[in-house]
C-alpha cells in the first residue's frame, strides 16, 4: 500500500501557492502516493474562541474534542488530515506572516494534540512528515514569519517538517509559471517528502537546505533573547519557533552562529516529548487555577468592576 500524502492550501484558487502546492504533490503521486488536496477557502472554518474546553479537558486526561465541532467543517478535515502519512501546507503572505485564512484553520489544532490524544489511545500513533510552501509578492524582507508561523503551527500535530521554501517576488495571481526555477523547487519539495517516507523513521532528518536558517534545529531565521520559562529554564538566545537554546558564538571567519547548549533541545516543540511539557505547563497552570476555589472567589469579587466599565463603540 502506497503512502497518503495530502496537499492543504490557503491562497486562491490556481494562483501561484496552490500551483507550486500542485507540483510537489505531483512529484509524489508520481512516486506512488495517493494524493488528496483541499483548498481552506472552499470550507466554513471559524475562528477558534479561545473557550479553553480542550485544554481543560486535557488536565483532567480525557478527550473533550474542541467546542465548534458540530459548527464547521475543521473536524472533517482533522479526520482525513490526520490519517495521512505526510501533509504538505502552502499559504500566501501578506505582510510578513502567512494569511489569515490559514493561521484560523491551524490555530484551532490544539483539540486535536496528537500526542495526548495517542496518549490516551483516541487515535494510533503515526509518523507523520510535513513540508511547507510560503509565497509572497516581495523579497523575504517582507515574508520574514511566514515560514516560522507556519512551522509553529504544526507541533500540535507532531509533523516531522523535512523541508520548506520560500518563493518571493512573485505579486501577481500565477506569475509563478514565468519562472521554471520556483516550479523546479516546489517538486524538490514533494521529492524530499518521499524521501522522507521511504526512509525509516529514526532516520529521518531535514532535507532542505542545511544552512538555511539561523537554527540547526529547525532551520528557523529567527532568534530571540532568552527569558524564564515554566520552572525557571533559561538560555541566553532561543530559537523562536521550536524552542531550542544556545548562545551566538563568533567562528573564526568573524560571523556570527547559533550554537545549541547541551540541554538546548531539553523542550523541542518538534518533538513529542519537548511539546508534550507545554501540556504538563497547561495542567499545572491552568488546572491550578480552578483546583483552588479562593481563585474564583477573588476573581468574582474583582471581576465585576470591568463588567461594569462601557466604553464608547463605533
Amino acid at each position: 500500500m502506497g503512502f497518503k500524502v495530502m496537499g492543504v492550501a490557503a491562497g486562491r484558487k490556481n494562483s501561484n501557492g496552490e500551483i507550486l502546492l500542485k507540483e510537489a504533490l505531483l512529484a509524489c503521486q508520481e512516486q506512488g502516493a495517493e494524493i488528496t488536496m483541499i483548498n481552506l477557502n472552499d470550507y466554513d472554518l471559524k475562528d477558534c474562541t479561545g473557550c479553553t474546553s480542550c485544554t481543560m479537558g486535557m488536565s483532567m486526561g480525557k478527550y473533550t474534542g474542541c467546542a465548534l465541532d458540530d459548527k464547521d467543517d475543521k473536524k472533517k478535515i482533522m479526520n482525513v488530515l490526520l490519517d495521512q502519512d505526510a501533509v504538505i501546507f502552502a499559504a500566501p503572505t501578506f505582510a510578513l506572516m502567512p494569511c489569515s485564512t490559514f493561521l484560523k484553520f491551524m490555530h484551532r489544532n490544539l483539540a486535536y494534540e496528537t500526542a495526548f490524544l495517542t496518549k490516551i489511545g483516541a487515535i494510533q500513533h503515526r509518523d507523520r512528515v510535513g513540508a511547507l510552501i510560503a509565497v509572497g509578492g516581495s523579497s523575504r524582507a517582507w515574508q520574514s514569519m511566514a515560514l516560522e508561523c507556519m512551522h509553529a503551527t504544526t507541533f500540535s500535530n507532531s509533523f516531522q517538517i523535512v523541508d520548506k521554501y520560500m518563493a518571493t517576488m512573485v505579486p501577481a495571481p500565477a506569475q509563478v509559471l514565468l519562472h521554471d526555477e520556483k516550479l523546479a523547487r516546489a517538486r524538490e519539495v514533494g521529492m524530499n517528502v518521499m524521501k522522507a517516507l521511504n526512509t525509516p523513521v529514526a532516520e529521518r532528518g531535514w532535507l532542505g537546505d542545511e544552512n538555511e536558517g539561523w537554527c540547526p534545529n529547525c532551520h528557523s531565521n529567527c532568534l530571540c533573547l532568552g527569558e524564564p520559562q515554566w520552572r525557571g529554564l533559561q538560555y541566553p538566545i532561543e530559537c523562536t519557533v521550536c524552542g531550542a537554546g544556545g548562545d551566538l558564538v563568533k567562528t573564526e571567519d568573524g560571523k556570527w552562529k547559533f550554537v545549541i547548549a547541551a540541554n538546548g533541545l531539553e523542550r523541542d516543540r518538534t518533538s513529542e516529548e519537548g511539546h508534550g511539557v507545554h501540556c504538563d505547563e497547561i495542567a499545572d497552570t491552568q488546572g491550578g487555577f480552578f483546583m483552588n476555589p479562593e481563585n474564583h472567589k477573588i476573581v468574582a469579587e474583582k471581576i465585576q468592576k470591568y463588567k461594569n466599565i462601557q466604553f464608547k463603540g463605533i
